[in-house]
């Protein structure tokens, strides 16, 4: 990835690009003001030590009586971190990164400004609610962010670098930085709670990323080996008017061959061929997996992805 975007000025394509990057950042600072911020979450990345300086910083400056502005914070650490991200790993990080960041930051600070820090929903207590769905909205925000192969930079990087000199696995890495910042929070807070809702808000905002990446999906693929295959092979085309593939194998037991039959199928018709196969070969050996995205004729299609 270079500095520069590779989508071409004011085309269908960039302007799709930077409204998911723009409505994606909106997303995400609105889960932090309304959600994160007030109750003094801090769910890793910059904005979990923003979150903790901010507070610490806390009558500190007379012009920021509140603290130093989070998004303020943020942004004065993605940059540093994006410059050096650069010098040692090379131009992986875009335009759309930068924009990404700078949108996030401004806006978390204008929401800050117009609706204030101090419980803008009157949660109370309620953090375990407020975890919840501030983890959703930053999950579907930075979802959006990354449909626009944009990143989020922040601690991202530092692991990455990290990754380069040490060889550790990028994601054992990301939640080992992301966790000495819960556990930063809790040493400046002194409140055990705030690491136990700062790991649900991580959880949940890295399922929603997968989901808002890869959808809701239904489709359950199967692998079925049987002496039937061929009634199942026609009950597959004919009826479920579904495709698949047979692939030829050997036993391990008997070292025989057999035929595997390969084929994607909804959750309804996953039912129906299932109990088609237990009517005509009760011994058959069946293993079904919940397909995350299937993509191609009779689902979703390559160009919508």
């Amino acid at each position: 990835m270079t500095l520069v975007t590779r989508e071409k000025l004011f085309t269908k394509e960039w302007f799709k690009v930077y409204s998911l990057i723009l409505v994606g950042t909106f997303i995400m600072a609105s889960g932090f003001v309304l959600f994160i911020n007030p109750y003094k979450i801090v769910p890793g990345g910059v904005y979990g030590i923003a979150i903790v300086i901010h507070y610490l910083t806390e009558g500190v400056f007379d012009f920021w009586p509140l603290g130093i502005p989070i998004g303020l914070l943020g942004l004065s650490m993605d940059i540093p971190l994006t410059v050096l991200g650069i010098k040692i790993l090379g131009p992986r990080f875009g335009i759309k990164t930068v924009v990404g960041f700078v949108l996030t930051a401004s806006f978390m600070d204008l929401l800050t400004h117009f609706i204030g820090q101090d419980d803008p929903l009157k949660l109370g207590d309620q953090m375990l609610l407020a975890s919840i769905f501030g983890g959703a909205m930053i999950g579907f925000g930075l979802g959006l962010i990354f449909r626009s192969r944009a990143t989020s930079g922040g601690s991202d990087i530092i692991a990455m670098i990290i990754n380069k000199y040490t060889g550790l696995p990028l994601g054992q890495l990301m939640i080992i930085v992301d966790s000495i910042i819960v556990l930063v929070g809790l040493a400046a807070f002194g409140d055990w709670k705030i690491p136990l809702f700062s790991w649900i808000v991580i959880f949940i905002t890295g399922k929603v990323i997968d989901i808002t990446l890869r959808g809701v999906s239904y489709e359950k693929t199967m692998f079925i080996i049987s002496d039937q295959y061929e009634l199942i092979r026609q009950k597959i085309i004919n009826d479920i008017n579904r495709g698949g593939t047979i692939i030829v194998g050997r036993g391990m037991y008997k070292d025989t061959e057999k035929q595997m039959i390969y084929t994607n199928v909804s959750r309804r018709e996953y039912q129906i061929l299932k109990d088609y196969i237990r009517q005509v070969d009760p011994n058959a050996f069946v293993t079904v997996i919940d397909a995350n995205e299937i993509l191609g004729q009779g689902f979703k299609s390559l160009h919508e992805s």
